[in-house]
Parts: C-alpha cells; structure tokens; sequence
C-alpha cells in the first residue's frame, strides 16, 4: 500500500505542477516547436521513470537494436496493465504518440499533455470518428512521429499471457498507408505490478522486448491481408519464448 500512496503523491504534485508547465511549454512552443516537443517528451518519460521506480519495477529491455534511429515507426503491443503505457513511453526512440480511448481525453491536465505529445483519441463506437483519428495517426508518422498501439483493443485479463484478444485491424492502418514499419513488442508480466493484487503494487521485474521491424512490402499476400493477425502471431510467439526461458530455469 506504501508504493501506491507514494505513486498516487507523485502523480497529484506532477498534475498541480504540470498546469505552469504545460503554459511554460505552449510559450515554447510558439517560438521552437523541435524544441517544445523535445522537452515535453523528456519531462514525461522523467516522472514516468521516477513512478516505476518508486513501484519497485526493474524493467529489462531486449531488441532495442530493431528500432530504426532514422524514420518513425508503428509500435504495436499486447497489453495487460496500465503500466505498459509507462514501461513502453519509457523506452521509445524519438517522439511518440500512443493510441488511446476516447474517454481519457475527458480527463482535464492528462489530455493536454497527451495531445502535447502527440497521443490520439480513437471512438471505437463511431466509425467515421475513428477513421478520422487513423488518418491523423497517418499524417503524424508522415511527419516523423512514430506511434503506439495496443490492438487488443483494451487490456487483456486471460490467465494465460501467450492467449491474446483479437487485433483490431483497422488500426494497422496507420503503416499500410504511411509505409513506416512495425515495430511489435512484448511486454511480460506487467499483470503482476498492479492488476493482480489490486490495489496493491507489487515489486516486480517486467521485460519488454522490440521485435525486429515487419515491412509490410515485404509480407506474404495472406500475411498483408490480415496484417493484424499475423502480428499478433508474431508477439504471441514472442510472449511463448519467455515461457520456456522460465520452464528452463
């Protein structure tokens, strides 16, 4: 109970002193935007570092040689806790807006940072706006962000880390029509920092691996059909390798 108290302490002083930020950073911005996005990507990716670490998190990294360092990239990933979002912005190359539901862009401080970094809102339940927030997420990677998803579509609370929920397709989008390529990523055993033992946070040791890039010109015609469902395979076999790492140990 101790960590989350700290985390929750953490979080509400960030918020109150994020409002003189966030003004000092619309100035910024208004004379070096490289810059403005420069630093509002470090200051987030600062406390975020400084809330895994006071959760007791040891975060392991595989795989970061298979980020390109030139060009923006899809990062999609499976997802089972609210701190994939924190152990994944932690670990990106350059900018990068995630994909989020829409209802958080209700949430007052939060979304105009997320908006400050790029993030999107997608409204799974109207078609039309969420074509809309695909065809943003297009034109940031034209422009150089890469961004996150999470397919799944929300988090996944099998029992079974290796059984992922179904991809959205459409959400693919974004690096069939931008060219960039996907970067897929598995994260194991964030379920057991937080979502477990609700509301307890739990010491726990969490890897994240960036699996190499999938270039879309390059698949199969079946693989580029249903690109959602061939990387999904890719990250569940991904998730399969920790389970015999541990097996063996």
């Amino acid at each position: 109970m101790i960590r989350l108290i700290l985390v929750l302490l953490v979080v509400i002083i960030y918020v109150i002193i994020g409002i003189f930020l966030q003004f000092g950073e619309w100035i910024l911005g208004k004379f070096n935007k490289p810059l403005k996005d420069r630093t509002s990507l470090a200051m987030v990716q600062w406390i975020f570092r400084i809330i895994l670490k006071l959760s007791g998190v040891k975060v392991t990294v595989r795989g970061r040689e298979n980020i390109p360092q030139d060009q923006p990239v899809l990062y999609v990933g499976n997802h089972r806790s609210y701190f994939d979002i924190l152990i994944g912005y932690t670990q990106v190359v350059g900018l990068c807006g995630f994909v989020a539901k829409k209802e958080i862009e209700k949430v007052p401080l939060l979304s105009l940072w997320m908006k400050m970094l790029y993030c999107l809102f997608l409204d799974r339940e109207n078609i039309k706006e969420g074509l809309k927030t695909i065809l943003q997420g297009i034109d940031y990677v034209k422009k150089g962000v890469s961004i996150w998803i999470f397919p799944e579509g929300t988090r996944n609370q099998n029992q079974k880390e290796t059984e992922l929920l179904p991809f959205k397709e459409g959400s693919m989008k974004i690096a069939e029509k931008s060219g960039c390529p996907i970067i897929p990523v598995a994260i194991h055993n964030s379920y057991n920092i937080f979502e477990r033992q609700m509301p307890f946070i739990k010491k726990t040791d969490v890897i994240i691996t960036f699996g190499k890039p999938i270039i879309i010109k390059d698949l199969e015609k079946d693989q580029k059909k249903f690109l959602g469902a061939y990387t999904r395979s890719v990250i569940s076999s991904m998730l399969e390798e920790y389970e015999k790492e541990e097996h063996q140990m």
